[in-house]
C-alpha cells in the first residue's frame, strides 16, 4: 500500500486504512480521516512538508510524518 505523502497536488484518493503503529492514529480518526473517505491533495510546501488536504469539505494541514500513516 502507498501512503498519502507520496502523492502529487491535485490527486484524489480513497483512504484504505490507517497505520496501526502511527503515533497520531487516534487524532487522524477524530479529524475525520477514516477508511473509505475521499481525500484530495490541494497543496504542498516546496520541500514536501507540510501537506494540505481537503477531507469532508474542510482543509487540513498534516506533517509528512503524519501523512505517512494514512494508507491509500
Amino acid at each position: 500500500m502507498n501512503s498519502l505523502e507520496k502523492l502529487e497536488v491535485g490527486n484524489k484518493v480513497v483512504v484504505k486504512n490507517l497505520d496501526k503503529d502511527s503515533a497520531v492514529r487516534r487524532r487522524l480518526l477524530d479529524m475525520g480521516i477514516t477508511p473509505g473517505v475521499t481525500v484530495e491533495i490541494i497543496g504542498k510546501a516546496p520541500m514536501g512538508d507540510p501537506i494540505e488536504i481537503m477531507v469532508r469539505g474542510y482543509k487540513l494541514t498534516l506533517r509528512k510524518k503524519e501523512a505517512q500513516g494514512i494508507l491509500i
